[in-house]
């Protein structure tokens, strides 16, 4: 068993809801889908492993709670981040990549968030990177559910009647994006494709993966309106899963596609509880080589 002595490894059976109000933010997205509920089980999973991982493969990015996590824990050597989107792109690469998150925490920091100065500054078009990577971050904090996708619509009233203003809290971002930097030595991005990065770590028995695809393979499709790039090969993605020399941890959603799908390839699931941004009670699936750690 690992040595890591790590926090949050209280039983937490498949029924238990996790209080996200206990678990460290450390993004600065407000992220569709985000996973910060299942943050004191990835604690869980490498506890599980034999021995600290080498790389932590995220290969669907998104809002990076978990590969934050990984990294500012010290759960692995190096945390490998991807992402195709654009705009979240923009804000991985200016933190993590140019080393310009103090310049951009200052930034959020000064930004005037008043109606006008946010329609103004979201119709500008032909950004330096920096400008490019703030405006996503404006975006993300006053469209509804932060969704980036065309065609989001800003949040009319809010929390408290506050409207765009309810989501943006400019000190907190900038302590968030602060504390990134401090470990960006720990951490590397990718703008591109996750299979193909996966591909370029498939045969190290040193890496794992957390696998958060978009999630499209049930008929409703629910991430084609939350994502931009929401189209995926499912039947592809589990085949280069199987793969894999390391261990993996797979979220999908709780739908008989995905369950055949991980039968088909003899990986163990489990449907385990969650709450939405709207509190709503739902499950989603994990799923891994052996999910006994869980149980």
């Amino acid at each position: 068993m690992s040595q890591l002595h790590l926090p949050g490894l209280s039983p937490l059976p498949a029924e238990h809801v996790v209080n996200v109000a206990s678990v460290k933010h450390r993004s600065p997205f407000r992220y569709p889908g985000g996973k910060t509920w299942l943050v004191p089980r990835v604690y869980r999973w490498l506890d599980s492993l034999p021995h600290r991982p080498e790389f932590f493969v995220e290969p669907f990015a998104g809002g990076a709670i978990i590969g934050l996590t990984v990294a500012a824990e010290h759960l692995a050597d190096h945390v490998v981040l991807v992402e195709m989107d654009d705009q979240v792109a923009a804000v991985w690469e200016t933190i993590i990549n140019r080393g310009e998150g103090l310049r951009l925490a200052k930034q959020i920091e000064d930004f005037k968030l008043t109606a006008e100065n946010v329609d103004r500054f979201l119709r500008r078009d032909n950004l330096t990177p920096q400008e490019y990577a703030l405006q996503t971050i404006v975006r993300n904090r006053v469209n509804r559910g932060g969704i980036l996708a065309e065609g989001a619509g800003k949040l009319k009233f809010g929390e408290n009647g506050r409207g765009i203003r309810s989501r943006w809290y400019p000190a907190t971002l900038r302590k968030r994006i602060i504390a990134i930097d401090a470990i960006r030595d720990r951490l590397s991005f990718i703008h591109g494709d996750g299979l193909e990065v996966m591909r370029q770590y498939i045969g190290n028995n040193d890496a794992v993966f957390f696998i958060d695809p978009p999630y499209t393979a049930s008929e409703k499709k629910p991430g084609s309106r939350l994502y931009t790039h929401w189209q995926i090969d499912h039947a592809e993605l589990f085949r280069l899963v199987g793969r894999l020399a390391g261990d993996f941890l797979m979220t999908y959603d709780n739908v008989p596609e995905v369950r055949a799908l991980a039968d088909q390839h003899g990986f163990d699931s489990e449907a385990v509880a969650m709450k939405t941004t709207h509190h709503a009670q739902l499950t989603e699936l994990l799923i891994g080589h052996d999910l006994n750690w869980l149980r």
